[in-house]
C-alpha cells in the first residue's frame, strides 16, 4: 500500500513539511500540485520532482489518482477547502491553524467523523518526541499538582504586506504564531482552559500584531500564552510548566530539531534532557500515513482543532477583537 497526496498551492511551507520528508519514505508520494499560477505550479513541480501539474484547486481535489491533499493555503481558505476534499473522499493533511475560527472547525470535526477520512491538524511540533516527554513529565506527576503554563511563541515579520496580516485571510499573530501558544497551553496543562483576559497589539484596528492572554485551568492552575509577528519580544519559542514540586522549561519546543533544550528540576536536582535531531514534520507524515495507511489515530484530530479554535476565539473576544471569518 501506498499513499499518493496533492499539494494545494506552491506554499512555501510545503517541500520542508511534506516534500522532503516523503522523499525519505518508499510508501508516501507528493504525485500532484495546484497553484492560483501555471507557472509558479510549474516551476515548483520541476524544482521538487512532482509528475503532474493541475490548473485549479478543484482539478486536484478531483483527481482520482490522488489519495489525499496537503493544505497549506492561506488561514482564510483552509476551511473551505478542507471541506472540499473530504468531499471528494480525500484525506487531508491541513496546515494550522485548522480554520478561520471555532465554528467552521466544529462543521469540519463533523463532516470528519461522519467519513471513514483521515483528516489532521499539521501541528508538526505535536508529534516529536519532545513534545511526547513533556507530556509524559507533566501526566506523570513528577511536578506534583499544577500551577502555572507559560508558553510563547514570538518572530519578527516587520513585512505588513504579507497575508499574515490580511484580516480577509483570517490573518494576525494569535491565528498564524498564537495558535502554536495556544496549542502547546492545552496539551502542557493537561487540559483545555478559560479565557481570563487578554491585551492585543494592533498592526490596524481588527489585527493583532501581538498578544498576550491569562488563562485559567479547569483543575484550578493558571496560565499565559505570549505571541507576536512584531513586538518588543523579537524572536521567544518557549514553554514552562511549573507544579507543587517542580518545574520543566523548553526552549524551542515548536521546532526543536533544529536547536532545543528541555530542562526538569524536581526533587532537588536539574537534569536535562536531549532528543533525535530528526525533523518534527517527518514525525509528523509518519503518524498521517499510519493513520490513512494503518488505521492508526492521529493526536491533532479534527476534534482536537475545535477545542483550539474555540481558545483562539475566546481570545480575541477578551482583547475586544472580531473573531476571523473564512474567506
Amino acid at each position: 500500500m501506498s499513499l499518493r497526496i496533492g499539494i494545494l498551492g506552491a506554499a512555501r511551507i510545503a517541500p520542508i513539511a511534506l516534500v522532503k520528508p516523503a522523499a525519505d519514505r518508499a510508501d508516501v508520494e507528493v504525485v500532484a500540485v495546484a497553484a492560483r499560477s501555471a507557472d509558479r505550479a510549474q516551476a515548483f513541480a520541476a524544482k521538487h520532482g512532482i509528475g503532474r501539474v493541475h490548473s485549479s484547486y478543484e482539478a486536484l481535489v478531483a483527481d482520482p489518482d490522488v489519495d489525499a491533499v496537503y493544505n497549506p493555503l492561506p488561514n482564510g481558505l483552509h476551511g473551505l477547502w478542507t471541506k472540499a476534499a473530504i468531499a471528494a473522499g480525500k484525506h487531508v493533511l491541513c496546515e494550522k491553524p485548522f480554520t478561520a475560527n471555532a465554528a467552521e472547525a466544529r462543521e469540519i470535526a463533523d463532516l470528519a467523523a461522519a467519513s471513514d477520512r483521515v483528516v489532521m491538524e499539521a501541528f508538526h511540533y505535536r508529534y516529536h518526541p519532545l513534545a511526547l516527554r513533556v507530556e509524559e513529565i507533566v501526566a506523570s506527576g513528577e511536578l506534583g499538582e499544577l500551577q502555572r503554563v507559560e508558553t510563547a511563541l514570538c518572530f519578527p515579520l516587520p513585512k505588513f504586506s504579507d497575508i499574515r496580516y490580511d484580516y480577509d485571510l483570517a490573518g494576525g499573530a494569535t491565528m498564524d504564531a498564537g495558535c502554536y501558544a495556544v496549542h502547546m497551553a492545552r496539551i502542557f496543562g493537561g487540559e483545555t482552559p478559560e479565557v481570563v483576559s487578554a491585551q492585543a497589539k494592533l498592526r490596524d484596528p481588527r489585527i493583532d500584531r501581538a498578544m498576550t492572554a491569562e488563562l485559567r485551568y479547569p483543575s484550578g492552575h493558571t496560565g499565559r500564552v505570549t505571541c507576536s509577528m512584531w513586538s518588543f519580544s523579537v524572536l521567544k519559542i518557549s514553554a514552562k510548566v511549573t507544579g507543587s514540586l517542580g518545574s520543566l522549561s523548553v526552549l524551542n519546543p515548536a521546532s526543536p530539531q533544529v536547536y532545543h533544550r528541555l530542562t526538569v528540576r524536581a526533587g532537588g536536582a536539574r537534569r536535562a534532557e536531549r532528543f533525535p535531531r530528526r525533523a518534527s514534520y517527518a514525525y509528523q507524515l509518519d503518524a498521517f500515513a499510519a493513520a490513512v495507511l494503518e488505521g492508526a489515530p492521529v493526536k491533532t484530530s479534527a476534534e482536537d482543532a475545535v477545542r483550539t479554535m474555540g481558545v483562539i476565539d475566546a481570545i480575541y473576544r477578551a482583547a475586544g477583537l472580531p473573531v476571523r471569518e473564512p474567506s
